[in-house]
């Protein structure tokens, strides 16, 4: 199953403010240190604060910070709300697709159930699990050097 770019960019974000020292960071450090756009990121983390993932603070001294430990945030919750709906094969869809195998063929069932040992294994982590190494993933997010001008 390929995850979407805005999945990638929601883990992405996760995983930078899990890994950093616990303060705010901005849309545009995370664009800078992802070299995505800050457009995409606005939207992410929109999304990310309304699931709760993320608090988000306007204004001056604004920014983004988890807003519930990294523990608690489920790898497989994470990819299921910004996927949306699973959609291997065209079968899989509210019309049923258009697929003129239909009831005889068994593929849906074999795709649905390699989807849902997909997001079986996803749910077995969480973001802390992505930063284990948080001194490794400093170093390459360049947080390390901010956490020591503000810290």
């Amino acid at each position: 199953m390929k995850l979407t770019a805005f999945t990638d960019y929601s883990l992405r974000v996760l995983i930078h403010l899990a890994a950093g020292p616990p303060r705010r960071s901005t849309v545009a450090e995370l664009a800078k240190a992802f070299d995505v756009s800050s457009n995409h990121l606005v939207k992410v983390a929109h999304f990310l604060g309304r699931q709760g993932w993320i608090t988000t603070v306007r204004g001056n001294g604004g920014g983004i910070l988890l807003a519930r430990p990294a523990d608690a945030i489920r790898i497989g919750q994470v990819v299921r709300e910004t996927q949306g709906q699973a959609m291997p094969a065209a079968c899989f869809s509210t019309h049923g697709g258009t697929c003129v195998l239909g009831n005889a063929c068994r593929l849906k069932r074999v795709l649905g159930e390699a989807v849902d040992a997909f997001y079986a294994a996803l749910d077995r982590y969480t973001v802390a699990d992505l930063v284990a190494e948080p001194g490794t993933l400093a170093l390459v997010l360049s947080l390390q050097s901010r956490q020591t001008r503000h810290g």
